[in-house]
């Protein structure tokens, strides 16, 4: 009976020491070392943020709140945009951005991932809208350029730093698609016919300066009239055709008198 008593006196303790143990695990937290632990004692930030590596968090009186501090890569979904000249297209971008104050990112906004989300889809509408479909399509990088300051200039309260913003396409409507195409067939047609141009004006000019060389000199035209024979000879040809002054041939249309 005795043996009984202290069996059932010993379930306590055993009891106690799980539970004690129990609580001691859970109050012994690891950090990574890309992550930071604010802390909240009795509902108060500590004011520097714990780890990387073993951390201690004396329950249920902290809180522990992780911070990773790796840039997230934010895929803004296609946002419809009315240009300056009154074009709608549908524009999508991508964020890089990280956090570089884990007490601000905590203590100044809910869900500083969220938040970022909606300002970055909002100023997106904002800027674009400003800038001419031209100017969306071959300034990218200005306007790329232009988002990330905006957007980093209003995370910084929250202790958010965006790195790049990327514009990743530009969908345009399929009305405007057809007539951009006729716009550059239009284009390359002019350019063609310029180069044409240029090129026969290039070989009238040779032309001119080639006549004003054979006019100088007869004996030229008599040499070039040889080479031409020549030539002829040398082809698998049956016709040979010899070319004869119009003088004469005015001579021979003449009535005898």
């Amino acid at each position: 009976m005795i043996q009984t008593i202290a069996t059932i006196g010993l379930f306590p303790v055993m009891a106690v020491l799980v539970i004690f143990f129990g609580w001691l695990f859970s109050c012994i937290n690891i950090l990574n070392e890309y992550e930071r632990g604010v802390i909240f004692r009795l509902g108060r930030v500590l004011p520097t943020p714990k780890g990387p590596g073993l951390i201690f968090v004396f329950k249920p009186f902290d809180r522990i709140v992780r911070v990773a501090l790796r840039t997230i890569v934010l895929d803004v979904p296609p946002q419809d945009v009315i240009t300056k000249d009154n074009v709608s297209v549908k524009v999508n971008a991508v964020v890089y951005f990280r956090a570089v104050d884990p007490l601000r990112a905590i203590l100044q906004v809910e869900n500083y991932i969220y938040a970022t989300s909606q300002l970055s889809q909002t100023t997106l509408r904002s800027i674009l809208g400003q800038a001419s479909l031209d100017e969306l399509l071959s300034e990218r990088d200005k306007l790329s350029a232009e988002l990330q300051t905006v957007i980093d200039q209003h995370t910084d309260p929250w202790g958010i730093k965006v790195t790049q913003v990327a514009i990743k396409q530009v969908d345009l409507p399929q009305d405007m698609q057809r007539a951009m195409a006729l716009q550059a067939q239009a284009e390359r047609e002019k350019r063609a016919k310029i180069i044409n141009a240029d090129g026969e004006f290039q070989a009238s000019k040779q032309l001119s300066e080639a006549a004003a060389v054979l006019a100088e000199n007869p004996l030229t035209i008599q040499l070039r009239y040889l080479q031409t024979l020549t030539q002829i000879g040398s082809e698998n040809s049956t016709t040979v055709v010899f070319p004869i002054p119009i003088e004469l041939l005015s001579l021979l249309g003449k009535k005898p008198q």
